[in-house]
């Protein structure tokens, strides 16, 4: 089996729902990134011989929304390309779709990248209204048109929204924010708490930003409709957040005794990511610089309602198989979905009591901040849910580098109870 490297990779700003990428579609976020990827990795299109997205709101009109792209970037009709879904571990799940093909020799290159447009994730019209324009397609005759027509009531237009039924666990009916509510109760996390892990998160994020590290990773997005002006960078970092100002937010998900707020959870957003995957010997004969080796994967299952654990199923797991232990990964990326899901997962890995009962082991680690999400997570950046995985790899890719860090962990929970992480390595 072949070591497997990034040569390179870029992503979009993290824009915030329905502002500046409202009027531009996934296909073209995912093009942009892909194109300044293979720009920034001195790969070109013909070289391609598989490209990978993952996306969870493929676009009705891009259905298979990696091929599309791949086409729009100008890489050639031989090359195939399509499209995984592993909710928020989508974009994770690219990669590892790309590592398999390569180390096992069935391709040299594979774009991987995870794109969303949370804005233009469509409304429905209920069943009773499809019925109803379905009648009145099918209706051959004046009279049976009007007759359907005057059948309409007010109540037929009532949308669904796709965007909030693609948040809601099919199994328990229960919204991603209600998850986190229920871990909040379950750790006895207190909203202080909460508020705390958010501030930290802006703060940091606010700092990357000013310093100019995050621009690193970031392909510039010309901005409809007159394309005269650019997004370059994040919009939902709240400069000069404090615990005051999140003190004044409400619960959003139990209004009555609720501790998740709009302010220490993740914020819905659009954006695109990519990363060119080759081999290691491939790299070296090509001269191509290597940001990182892809040195091992996994993911898991867990209970839906409490998918906010994620990270405390996966991370373990994949030491034991790499055969590590915490300390001897000098930088974590774990995706801030709410702060009530990271906090519990920070005290459900630092009890011996939960790592006994649900990992059949000792207690694992007292999780270490100072080397965890250093630039700000979701709460901060934004969670575009196919994108978020592949785009905590990038980032932890240069922020090893420009720390000369030799092993960093990516991990996030997965909506539908599940959780994924990665490990990187730098040589």
């Amino acid at each position: 089996m072949r070591d497997v490297v990034v040569v390179g990779g870029a992503r979009t700003p993290n824009i915030r729902f329905n502002t500046l990428f409202k009027e531009i579609p996934a296909q073209e976020l995912g093009r942009i990134a892909l194109t300044e990827a293979l720009y920034r990795a001195g790969v070109r299109p013909d070289q391609l011989d598989e490209v990978i997205f993952g996306c969870i709101g493929n676009p009705p009109e891009a259905s298979n929304v990696g091929r599309v792209i791949a086409l729009m970037a100008q890489v050639p009709e031989r090359v195939p390309a399509f499209t995984v879904a592993r909710n928020c571990a989508s974009g994770m799940e690219s990669i590892m779709e790309g590592t398999y093909r390569i180390a096992c020799g069935d391709a040299e290159y594979v774009a991987a990248g995870g794109v969303e447009s949370m804005s233009n994730i469509p409304l429905f019209f209920k069943r009773a209204a499809q019925d109803k324009f379905t009648a009145l397609g099918m209706a051959r005759t004046l009279g049976k048109r009007l007759g359907v027509m005057a059948s309409f009531r007010p109540a037929d237009f009532g949308p669904v929204i796709g965007l909030l039924q693609g948040l809601t666990d099919y199994n328990t009916k229960i919204n991603m924010g209600q998850t986190a509510e229920i871990l909040a109760k379950e750790f006895n996390t207190t909203r202080k708490e909460q508020d705390e892990l958010a501030m930290l998160s802006h703060n940091r994020a606010e700092a990357a930003t000013k310093r100019g590290r995050l621009l690193k990773e970031m392909a510039p997005v010309p901005l409809p409709p007159k394309f005269t002006q650019w997004a370059k960078e994040d919009n939902g970092i709240r400069n000069g957040q404090s615990m005051e100002a999140l003190a004044k937010l409400k619960p959003a998900f139990d209004r009555r005794y609720g501790t998740v707020t709009a302010g220490n959870a993740s914020q819905i957003t659009d954006g695109a990511c990519c990363l060119i995957l080759t081999s290691s010997e491939k790299a070296k004969a090509e001269g191509l610089k290597v940001m990182g080796r892809i040195k091992g994967f996994t993911t898991a299952g867990l209970d839906p309602a409490r998918m906010g654990l994620g990270p405390a199923y996966a991370i373990p797991k994949l030491m034991k198989r790499a055969g590590m232990a915490y300390k001897d990964v000098d930088l974590y990326e774990i995706n801030e979905a709410f702060a009530a899901q990271f906090i519990a997962c920070e005290k459900a890995l630092d009890s011996e009591t939960w790592c006994q009962a649900n990992l059949g082991s000792g207690r694992f680690a007292a999780m270490d901040r100072a080397i965890t999400n250093v630039n700000g997570s979701g709460i901060a950046l934004g969670h575009p849910v196919g994108q978020t995985a592949n785009r905590l790899i990038l980032t932890l890719l240069h922020e090893m580098e420009e720390r000369s860090l030799g092993m960093g962990m990516a991990s996030l929970c997965v909506g539908g109870g599940q959780g994924a992480a990665m490990l990187v390595e730098r040589r």
